[in-house]
C-alpha cells in the first residue's frame, strides 16, 4: 500500500486515474466490449479533469492525498482533496480482478468501478455519493450499473426538486419511467441491511437495480454516463448557490446526523463495504471528514 500528498493548483495529469485504467491491458474482449471499455476509460479521465477543476475554483486551489492499494479482488486507486468550500471530495476507482464474493460464479474479464463523494463545508447542501460501473464476463455477459444520489441533512426542498427534475428530464428523453431505479434508491437492494441503512434523499436513482436497457450494454452505459455528468453537475450548481447563504445551529446538527448514518451505513448496511471493500479504501474515499459521536 502506498499513499502520497501531493499539492498543486491545478490537477497533477499524472495521477489521472484514465492513465492507471489503461496502463493494465484489457484481457481478450469482442471488439464491440473493447471499445466499450475504451469509451468507459476515457469517461473516467474527462470526469476527473470536469470535477477536480471544479472544486479547485470552489476551493480556490486543491491539495491531492493519493492511495494505491491493491486485494485479491480489486486494484483500487483513490483521490482526496479537502478545501473551504467542498470540506472533502474522494475518488475511487476499482480496477477488478476477480469476480466479488457472492455476486455469483461468472468469471470477469475486465471491470471498472468509479465513485465521487463530494461534502461540502455548508450544511445546507447533502453529501453527494455518484457511481457508475462496467464489468465483462469470460462467458460474453456483461452488466452497466450505478447509483447518484444525495443524503441531506437540512431539506431545502427546492434544491431537491431541482435534482430529481434532471433525473427526469434524462429519464424521459429515452421514452423511460423513473420509479422503479427511484424505488430502489429510497429502500436500498437485497444485500443492505435496512436498519443501518444511510438515508437518501429519493431524488436521484439506483441503477444497480436492473439494466435500463436489458441486452444493451452500450446504450445502458451512454445512458448511465449522461445521468452521472448531469446530476453531478446540477448538484455543485447547488453548492455553489448555497455556500455563503448563513444557517443555524439545527442545520449544522442534521448535518451531523447524516454524516453519522452514511458511517454506520457503510460499516453495517452496506454489502461492499462493509464485506469485500477493505475499511482503509472507503473510509478514505467517501466517509465524511468529522463525524461526531
Amino acid at each position: 500500500m502506498k499513499k502520497s500528498i501531493l499539492i498543486a493548483g491545478l490537477l497533477c495529469w499524472s495521477l489521472c486515474p484514465a492513465g492507471v485504467a489503461e496502463e493494465m491491458p484489457l484481457k481478450p474482449l469482442p471488439a464491440a466490449q473493447q471499445e466499450l471499455a475504451r469509451q468507459m476509460n476515457e469517461f473516467i479521465g474527462r470526469m476527473d479533469k470536469k470535477y477536480f477543476d471544479r472544486v479547485g475554483r470552489l476551493n480556490g486551489g486543491l491539495v491531492f492525498e493519493e492511495l494505491l492499494t491493491d486485494t485479491d479482488y480489486s486494484n483500487y486507486d483513490i483521490q482526496v482533496t479537502r478545501g473551504p468550500v467542498i470540506e472533502k471530495a474522494g475518488r475511487m476507482l476499482a480496477v477488478g480482478k476477480l469476480t466479488s464474493p457472492g455476486r455469483g460464479d461468472r468469471v470477469l474479464a475486465w471491470s471498472r468501478f468509479y465513485s465521487l463523494d463530494i461534502h461540502p463545508k455548508t450544511p445546507l447542501v447533502g453529501m453527494l455519493h455518484a457511481a457508475i460501473v462496467m464489468q465483462f464476463f469470460e462467458n460474453g455477459e456483461s452488466f452497466v450499473g450505478g447509483w447518484l444520489g444525495i443524503l441531506p441533512g437540512t431539506r431545502i426542498e427546492e434544491d431537491l426538486d431541482a435534482l430529481k427534475s434532471i433525473t427526469d428530464a434524462h429519464f424521459s428523453g429515452y421514452g423511460k419511467d423513473p420509479d422503479l431505479w427511484r424505488r430502489a434508491i429510497c429502500k436500498g437492494t437485497e444485500g443492505t441491511v435496512a436498519e443501518f441503512r444511510r438515508l437518501p434523499a429519493c431524488v436521484g436513482v439506483s441503477l444497480y437495480a436492473r439494466p435500463v436497457f436489458p441486452g444493451d450494454t452500450d446504450k445502458s452505459y451512454v445512458f448511465a454516463a449522461g445521468l452521472f455528468d448531469a446530476f453531478i453537475d446540477g448538484y455543485l450548481d447547488i453548492v455553489e448557490k448555497r455556500a455563503d447563504e448563513p444557517f443555524t445551529e439545527a442545520d449544522i446538527q442534521a448535518q451531523d446526523a447524516m454524516r453519522k448514518r452514511w458511517l454506520i451505513d457503510q460499516l453495517f448496511s452496506d454489502p461492499f463495504s462493509s464485506k469485500i471493500v477493505p475499511f482503509n479504501v472507503w473510509s478514505f474515499a467517501n466517509v465524511p471528514p468529522v463525524i461526531k459521536f
